[in-house]
């Protein structure tokens, strides 16, 4: 039989704490656990109630606004039609308008340097649709409310919103987005443009931002690999550069008064009577050699403006080219980081253990430990589990733990408010085959409970090893010690690769305390087997 004396203090203590305060008077786990979270929570407003945090989603994250420490500060306080910039539907207009621009950004160029006849393209018709869009978005922009940089607080006044547009981007979108061609017909009777009002138009490509945050956005999403999105931007950089420098270079020599004295015409006599789109393949072509530094030198720049513009474009392509670069050495050396740090660590093991001549069978353990390391680190399941708050952190113990800890003969019986307290404070372990979880005669300050693998029990007397038992699923180790405070009768052997739930005594004992009725339970259970 064994000693119960390890536990009579505190039953002792619970029933002269239970005469004084009857139970019922006491705070229930759940309403001490919530206390807690609300006395630790800094910031009040963050604190969710039941039923907002179960239908609280991902993307309903992003609507939450952090505002400074200690300001009250309440984000469901709208005015009548002011948008929040964060709500949902705006930022799916926000990446609509981003789609759009990419489209822009490809046909404005394209238009102003090949379609010169008045008849109305296809493109064109599109052209003001999306014009109309922008249209739209200038107003929209009247009613969405913006974070003031001073205060780093939401303004949702509608008269300091309007205000503050007005005195910033509005000229620029507005002057932007005017049909100068339709205004021109309408004025002069002529459908063709003159350069400053092609100029005019060009100030659209500020709204590039917006791409540039639909990208941003997208590198976020976990549905899409962060690498092929990021190639996608910088692809997207390159292709609109070398479109754009292709364009303009044609539109230099289409309003150059000697044809054949331009890049495109003393390689092709009366190029303007060719094909659109052998037109446009040449300045693409020229552009590409020109930007990749090849430079073949059929097509080459012949008169002054043309050179004046390939060496703005030759100097552009070097700042292109290093940022490129940069980026995707980025991405290459991020991907490889993890296996170069592994790498080095083993090289380094190899030769701490070549250094001191170690033996072979300790070398194996070592790299083998390193290596399972590696790839239980790649997880990061422990790391996150840790991040998370106390609540979510419970939940999650309960989901992966329960099942597990529930079949242990020690807690057969044992409410599952117990249970709940033990398994927020397990943390999980995976051991290589061969490996020494707990020695004979070694103190030990953990309970284990095997999850999954083999364990031996090796009983260690005059030098000679005996397997006396194993373990395996909901099997538990290390209690003995644990409880009693003696040294362990047996040494317990990783057979197979092993994941292992892994308690501290201490934790365990004061679960206990706080349960008098639960330890009785598991001091009865103890002493049966």
């Amino acid at each position: 039989m064994m000693d119960y004396s390890i536990n009579k203090q505190f039953i002792t203590q619970r029933e002269h704490v239970e005469t004084q305060f009857p139970y019922h008077w006491l705070p229930s786990i759940k309403d001490r656990r919530t206390q807690r979270v609300h006395a630790k929570t800094p910031l009040p407003f963050l604190v969710l109630t039941s039923s907002a945090a179960k239908s609280m989603m991902i993307r309903d994250v992003s609507k939450l606004i952090l505002p400074p420490l200690g300001v009250n500060h309440n984000d469901n306080e709208w005015m009548g039609r002011i948008i929040s910039p964060v709500d949902y539907k705006y930022r799916r207009w926000e990446e609509f308008m981003g789609f759009l621009m990419i489209y822009y950004a490809w046909a404005y160029p394209f238009e102003i340097a090949f379609l010169k006849a008045p008849s109305l393209s296809g493109l064109q018709i599109a052209g003001t649709i999306v014009d109309l869009f922008f249209v739209m978005d200038i107003v929209c922009t009247f009613f969405v409310a913006y974070n003031d940089k001073t205060t780093g607080l939401l303004v949702n006044d509608s008269r300091k919103i309007a205000l503050r547009y007005l005195s910033t981007w509005f000229v620029l979108d507005l002057v932007s987005t005017l049909p100068y061609e339709a205004l021109g017909y309408l004025i002069t009777g002529k459908t063709k443009m003159a350069l400053p009002y092609y100029l005019l138009r060009a100030l659209r490509f500020w709204h590039l931002g917006k791409v540039k945050q639909l990208f941003k956005r997208l590198e976020k999403d976990t549905r899409f690999s962060y690498f092929f999105v990021r190639c996608a931007g910088l692809l997207f950089v390159t292709l609109l550069s070398v479109h754009s420098a292709g364009c303009l270079y044609y539109l230099l020599a289409d309003g150059y008064p000697h044809q054949g004295k331009t890049w495109i015409g003393s390689a092709i006599s009366n190029f303007r009577e060719e094909n659109l789109w052998s037109r446009y393949i040449s300045a693409i072509y020229w552009s590409i050699t020109t930007m990749t530094t090849v430079g073949y030198g059929d097509l080459h720049a012949v008169n002054t403006r043309e050179r004046v513009f390939g060496i703005f474009y030759m100097l552009y392509n070097l700042f292109l080219s290093v940022y490129l670069i940069g980026n995707m050495t980025v991405l290459v050396v991020e991907g490889a980081r993890r296996t170069m740090e592994f790498r080095s660590n083993i090289q380094a093991a190899s030769d701490f253990i070549a250094r001191n001549h170690l033996a072979p069978d300790l070398k194996e353990k070592i790299l083998t430990y390193m290596c399972l390391r590696f790839k239980a680190e790649a997880l990061t399941q422990n790391q996150l589990i840790e991040q998370m708050p106390k609540s979510i952190r419970e939940s999650i113990c309960q989901t992966l733990y329960l099942p597990t800890v529930e079949k242990v003969y020690l807690f057969k019986g044992v409410s599952k408010k117990m249970l709940l307290l033990l398994v927020a404070d397990m943390k999980t372990l995976y051991i290589p085959p061969g490996e020494d979880v707990i020695l004979q005669n070694e103190p030990t300050q953990y309970v284990y409970i095997v999850v999954s693998g083999e364990l031996m029990i090796i009983n260690c007397d005059n030098d000679e090893e005996n397997i006396v038992g194993k373990l395996t699923n909901g099997d538990i180790f290390g209690e003995v010690g644990g409880l009693c405070c003696k040294p362990q009768g047996f040494t317990f052997r990783t057979k197979t690769l092993s994941q292992i739930l892994k308690l501290k005594t201490s934790d365990l004992t004061k679960a206990m305390e706080t349960r008098p009725e639960d330890n009785t339970l598991i001091l009865q259970n103890f002493g049966h087997v």
